[in-house]
């Protein structure tokens, strides 16, 4: 099952982007990791990762979906967040 990394720009200040966020969370077991960064185990391809986040954007935001090999390092996280990426990556 791949592992997705979704981070973003979103660029219109002060909207609500609560859809986008319940969206990602739906896509399967999530980890909210950096404020414009969640990692999220899924069944879903990177493509359909996208497509599923596009509706719940301004076309001036940036979004990047990339799946995630076993290979990974952290600096300044916490136990739980590294215990997330051993148990997810």
């Amino acid at each position: 099952m791949p592992t997705q990394l979704i981070s973003y720009d979103l660029r219109r200040p002060g909207q609500d982007y609560s859809e986008l966020f319940a969206a990602i969370k739906s896509i399967g077991n999530w980890w909210h990791c950096l404020d414009s960064t969640w990692i999220v185990r899924t069944t879903l391809s990177s493509a359909e990762v996208r497509k599923r986040l596009n509706a719940h954007v301004d076309a001036n935001d940036k979004v990047l979906v990339t799946a995630l090999a076993g290979d990974w390092a952290s600096l300044s996280l916490d136990k739980q967040g590294n215990d997330w990426l051993r148990q997810n990556v």
